[in-house]
């Protein structure tokens, strides 16, 4: 204990060991001591001395500080500090101030030692998988510092480090659970931890947000109060800023969750703005950033338009205008703001559309574009902030030809409202003030309302400026030109030329306009062929840019300025070497490469704000043909020329050709549409066709009909007597209908007689052999019953068939009575019959009617019958059947008794016979043997004796 009292604190007498001494021992405490109370006040005493001598400890102690982790697991108290230790060995944070004088090299070895220990304890990737496992412990002492160790060593080692927990089982799983513990200095701590783990490296990234880290990390924000929290909301923005960028998968994640609605409340700001703090202005700049991730120019264009809709949907555009023309807000906050909203509109015609109709909350009401341009070209406004105006002025010219004819109208001279102020107006006014700045801003703005856009660079021809009173005016492209030949600021004369160059490019009409001015092309050719310094060397460029776009797009159509003749002047004048020299000082400027790398113009200073962009772009693509334009001799134009008056041929050819199979195709179409509908009227008709003649048809047999009808009536008229063929209404016809009604009765009679014949001796033959089954049968009783259901039947059928002769017998009568009746009716066409023979014909005739309808209804009642019977037969049929299986049986089990009875019998003729043996040897053998008889006696006489006594007593 002495050892421990001098180490804690306490003064022991003697000399007091050095600190590398006072280590070891402890060191060999940790590695010997059994007690686990020793072990915990030893790695105590290290944790205490791990600051003062961090090297010692480091070298010394960490192997033991290991296996402390791996050993004592249950005790969290000595867990917690071999963390501590480990985390003051690793990390590279310095908590006390450093001295002034101190340099830098100390810091660095600090770093370097980290990066040491760093090494040493990833060595070997069960030491991390043995701090993941230690994380999932709740108790505070042990996550906490594992927190903090496993950001040290990211920090030191990031790429290693995150290598090992990507292919740890569920490591990335476990560091994801620190964000729902209850403890906010273990969540703060876990986001810290996943900031480090998520730089630069797209798997864990998207694991982490497959993780549900979007969710989590917004729910905390919305907790903390948004743009309003702490610290906490700007670790959060940090995370979610290294989880989406550059990451197009989990962007698209972020949109299709409908997170970007979320993102919404953040901007919500009140109307006192005043008194922003430092930290809100903090988080409302990441919110800003994280906008701009979604949207950023670098992103897929599908995506970034995707995300553009969304936001414009939700209502976040326009929360971003809002803030825009708020008053109150920071410089930077309103810089960023301009910038974001640069980015939602860029390539969107909706966003442009929305952004071209937001007023700045102004008496009179200005468009948002008015008020950011005045801030453009006014040069007391910060220079971020002009820059961001002139992206947001890009942005919304971008791809919007719309937009850019909105621009150039407010410059034409019948669009000119002297009463207000128009875009038109702040960009000629900051093209021609004396702030070389404001020139060059208002130059790339206007080249932006040009771009890719041949109708309005014509109409920007017409443009016309009053220089000064009692002078003509003259045009906006000569004006441009005037002020570049007096020799202004470099970055004015490098805006002007890109306007110039960007106005006339693929424009030749704008090019004869230039070419006009007999001043111009002698200027550009004694700027390029002067050698100037270091700055106008750009300049130069610029200028052999420009003439050899007057070369290229020339139409000839100045005698003195034709293509031929300007390469001439070139070759005389400055030398096609020295001019392709010249032009390729444009792309060899340190500033180039700079603007070329993305569209925001982000410059350190104003004096390096000297290309756009756009610009780059468009030297890249005429660089090459300028120069091939320029070395290219007469003959060679000429065969160029008539290659391209051949192809002009053929292409006219060809398109004539196309004009005439388009033609063909037409016709053809047109042909098959009309033979079409002449096959469905065809259809149509072939219809009509069959619906009129079955219709003629009908007709035709209803005109026979009637004509039939007509014809008998006259018959009738003419012959007041009647007709042997019409008696009453009965006609011949009727007569021959009713006989064979007649004649088929009678077959149906005949076929039922013969149908009852086969039954009855069907009916016999079942009643036979019942009679047989019920002799050899003790079951007679059944068949008795069965016989009787026979007779029964058969008594039914008789009647049955005694009721079809009696209708056999009427039918007769009838048809005989019929043919009577028929046969007087002949002869009456001879002579006249009164009336009473007719009554008495027409009452014989009605009775014959309904007598034959009676006939009918008997038939159908004996058919019904017919089929009853043959059930009841079918039923009888099954009985007997079941009867004859019955009896089968019956007889089988009688032979069965019979033979055994007769075994049996045997068996006893068989014993009685060994029996009788049995006595007759006991005999000879002197044994006294009673027979049966003898037995019986003796058997009688005791019965005797015993009722005797019965009667004594």
């Amino acid at each position: 204990m002495n050892f421990f009292r001098g180490v804690m604190g306490g003064q022991v007498p003697g000399p007091q060991p050095s600190g590398a001494e006072t280590i070891q021992k402890l060191c060999d405490r940790v590695a010997s001591s059994t007690l686990l109370e020793d072990r915990r006040d030893a790695v105590r005493a290290l944790k205490s001395l791990s600051k003062k001598y961090r090297m010692e400890v480091g070298t010394q102690a960490m192997e033991h500080l290991i296996n402390i982790l791996q050993t004592d697991r249950s005790d969290s108290e000595i867990l917690g500090y071999a963390l501590d230790t480990l985390y003051n060995i690793i990390c590279n944070d310095e908590e006390e101030e450093q001295d002034e004088s101190e340099d830098e090299n100390t810091q660095k070895q600090a770093d370097d030692l980290g990066a040491q220990f760093t090494d040493t304890f990833i060595q070997d990737p069960e030491h991390v998988t043995l701090l993941l496992t230690l994380l999932e412990e709740f108790d505070f002492h042990v996550r906490w510092p594992g927190v903090k160790l496993l950001t040290a060593l990211l920090k030191n080692q990031g790429v290693q480090l995150q290598g090992i927990i990507l292919v740890s089982p569920m490591g990335v799983s476990r560091l994801m659970d620190l964000l729902a513990d209850s403890r906010e200095v273990i969540r703060n701590d876990g986001l810290l931890l996943l900031q480090q783990l998520t730089k630069s490296n797209a798997a864990i990234q998207k694991i982490v947000a497959f993780e549900n880290a979007f969710e989590r990390l917004l729910d905390i924000i919305t907790e903390e109060g948004s743009s309003d929290g702490g610290i906490v909301v700007e670790d959060c923005l940090l995370l979610l800023l290294n989880l989406l960028k550059n990451n197009s998968s989990n962007q698209n994640f972020f949109k299709e969750g409908s997170y970007i609605q979320r993102m919404k409340p953040w901007f919500e700001v009140g109307d006192d703005n005043s008194g922003w703090s430092a930290q809100k202005v903090t988080n409302l700049h990441l919110m800003l950033q994280l906008v701009r991730v979604m949207v950023s120019p670098v992103n897929s264009p599908g995506a970034t338009a995707s995300c553009q809709k969304s936001m414009y949907q939700c209502g976040l555009l326009q929360q971003l205008c809002t803030i825009l023309m708020a008053t109150g807000v920071p410089a930077d906050i309103l810089t960023e703001t301009i910038n974001t909203v640069s980015e939602v509109i860029r390539g969107s015609q909706v966003n442009q559309d929305y952004f071209a109709s937001v007023n700045a909350p102004s008496n009179p009401p200005r468009p948002a574009i008015v008020v950011l341009l005045m801030s453009m070209v006014n040069e007391r406004q910060p220079f971020v902030l002009r820059c961001a105006v002139l992206y947001c002025f890009q942005c919304f010219l971008y791809k919007n030809q719309k937009g850019q004819g909105e621009i150039v109208a407010t410059l034409l001279p019948s669009t000119i409202d002297a009463n207000s102020i128009s875009a038109g107006q702040l960009l000629c006014g900051g093209l021609f003030s004396a702030d070389s700045l404001s020139n060059w801003c208002a130059a790339v703005a206007l080249a932006h309302a040009l771009q890719d856009n041949l109708t309005q660079k014509e109409q920007l021809l017409r443009v016309q400026l009053a220089t000064s009173l009692g002078k003509p005016p003259v045009s906006l492209l000569q004006q441009c030109t005037n002020i570049l030949s007096q020799g202004s600021k470099v970055q004015t004369r490098v805006g002007l030329l890109m306007l110039l160059c960007t106005w006339i490019n693929n424009c030749p009409i704008a090019v004869t306009h230039f070419l006009h001015n007999q001043e111009n092309v002698p200027f550009l050719t004694a700027q390029i062929s002067e050698n100037l310094g270091e700055d106008e060397r750009l300049v130069q460029g610029l200028c052999a840019l420009l003439l050899g776009i007057c070369i290229y797009y020339n139409d000839n159509s100045l005698e003195n300025y034709t293509k031929e003749k300007l390469k001439q002047l070139i070759e005389k004048r400055i030398g096609k070497e020295n001019f392709v020299e010249k032009l390729g000082f444009i792309t060899k400027h340190e500033l180039y490469s700079r603007a070329a790398q993305k569209p925001q113009p982000v410059f350190p200073s104003p004096e390096q704000m000297l290309f756009d962009h756009e610009f780059t772009k468009l030297v890249k693509e005429l660089e090459g043909v300028i120069t091939k334009a320029v070395h290219k001799s007469s003959e060679d134009e000429k065969k160029e020329e008539e290659v391209k008056k051949t192809l002009e041929q053929h292409d006219n050819i060809v398109t004539q050709y196309k004009e005439l199979i388009r033609e063909q195709d037409a016709q053809i179409q047109e042909l098959k549409e009309q033979v079409s509908s002449m096959s469905s009227q065809t259809e149509q008709m072939q219809t009509t066709i069959t619906q009129q003649v079955s219709q003629i048809q009908q007709h035709k047999d209803q005109y026979n009909i009637l004509k039939l009808k007509l014809g008998k009536e006259n018959q009738t008229q003419s012959n007041s007597q009647g007709d042997g063929s019409q008696v009453n209404g009965l006609q011949t016809e009727e007569l021959t209908q009713l006989r064979e009604e007649m004649e088929e009765l009678r077959k149906q009679h005949t076929l039922l007689h013969t149908q009852l014949g086969d039954k009855d001796a069907l009916i016999n033959t079942l009643r036979s052999e019942a009679a047989q089954t019920a002799e050899g049968t003790a079951g007679g009783s059944d068949n008795t019953e069965l016989l009787k259901e026979l007779e029964a039947l058969r008594s039914q059928v008789q009647s049955q068939s005694a009721e079809i002769s009696q209708l056999k017998t009427e039918r007769e009568d009838l048809l005989r009575r019929a043919e009577a009746g028929f046969s007087d009716a002949v002869p009456s066409n001879d002579g006249s019959l009164d009336a009473a023979k007719m009554a008495d014909l027409e009452s014989r005739l009605a009775a014959q009617m309904s007598e034959t309808e009676r006939l009918k209804e008997e038939a159908s009642s004996l058919s019904k019958g017919r089929a009853d019977l043959e059930q009841q037969l079918a039923s009888a049929t099954s009985s007997v059947a079941i009867l004859q299986n019955e009896k089968t049986k019956l007889q089988t089990e009688v032979q069965e008794s019979k033979k055994e009875q007769d075994d049996l019998l045997m068996l006893l003729a068989d014993q009685d016979q060994k029996i009788h043996s049995l006595k007759l040897r006991l005999k000879d053998l002197g044994e006294t043997v009673e027979d049966e008889d003898d037995l019986d006696a003796r058997d009688q006489t005791d019965d005797d004796e015993e009722d005797d006594e019965e009667d004594e007593d």
